[in-house]
């Protein structure tokens, strides 16, 4: 994966000027360990059971319900991080087999996907379009360097969503310290949960209702040279069985 930008440090200076995402907030691996943001440490001796129970908690239902899906993001490289550079591919994660055909098609895999015509920018180009569309719609003037800006985004409806989802797109592409985090961001879906690993096995991101909602549809999110270590992980810890 590309090395982490000298950009990322002149984001993060810049977040601070807006309202953010409550992230290190409390959510669902709350109930279950007493300190989930060192369950994952390499020093922790339950390191590997804590990470097959996170990984059950998260995905073992909504895999065998149907309701996960596999997002590979892709696009970014050499420190970029423009919108319209982000792609993604959507897999339908139901099964054991789901996941072996999935390692299989990605193993070895050197080369990054050219984008889908009918899918291109749709993570962020398209929706950040939409929403500056709406707030101009009501009155509200955006700049360039708003639209430039990532860490300005906040100040248009919507945008704080957006922001939220490009932090995470922007670390599981270059990378993080921390080996986890917990979000909770309003979406245009409703209240989410985003559980970011970034963990010696693979790093990558679950976007769940939170666990007092309805069941609802799942995401596991990760860079395409993550695929292969990510899959073999669920496929070593039985997800789908």
């Amino acid at each position: 994966m590309p090395g982490r930008p000298d950009t990322n440090n002149h984001l993060q200076g810049l977040r601070m000027l807006y309202t953010a995402a409550k992230e290190h907030a409390e959510g669902r691996l709350h109930q279950i360990f007493a300190m989930p943001y060192k369950a994952f440490d390499n020093d922790v001796p339950e390191r590997n059971l804590h990470l097959r129970v996170a990984l059950e908690a998260l995905l073992g239902k909504p895999l065998r319900e149907g309701r996960l899906t596999l997002q590979v993001i892709y696009g970014w490289e050499n420190g970029s991080f423009a919108p319209a550079d982000l792609h993604h591919s959507d897999h339908a994660l139901g099964s054991a087999d789901d996941i072996t055909r999935l390692l299989v098609r990605y193993k070895d895999t050197q080369e990054t996907p050219a984008p889908r015509p009918d899918a291109a920018a749709t993570l962020l180009s398209e929706p950040l379009e939409k929403a500056i569309a709406d707030a101009e719609r009501t009155g509200q003037t955006i700049d360039n360097e708003t639209r430039r800006i990532p860490a300005r985004w906040p100040t248009f409806p919507q945008g704080l969503s957006l922001y939220t989802f490009f932090k995470v797109y922007h670390r599981l592409t270059y990378g993080e310290d921390e080996s986890y985090r917990s979000i909770r961001c309003l979406t245009a879906a409703g209240q989410r949960e985003i559980h970011e690993f970034h963990l010696e096995e693979g790093e990558f991101a679950v976007v769940t209702p939170q666990q007092d909602a309805p069941a609802g549809e799942v995401k596991l999110v990760l860079h395409v040279g993550q695929v292969e270590p990510v899959m073999a992980l669920l496929d070593k810890c039985a997800i789908a069985a």
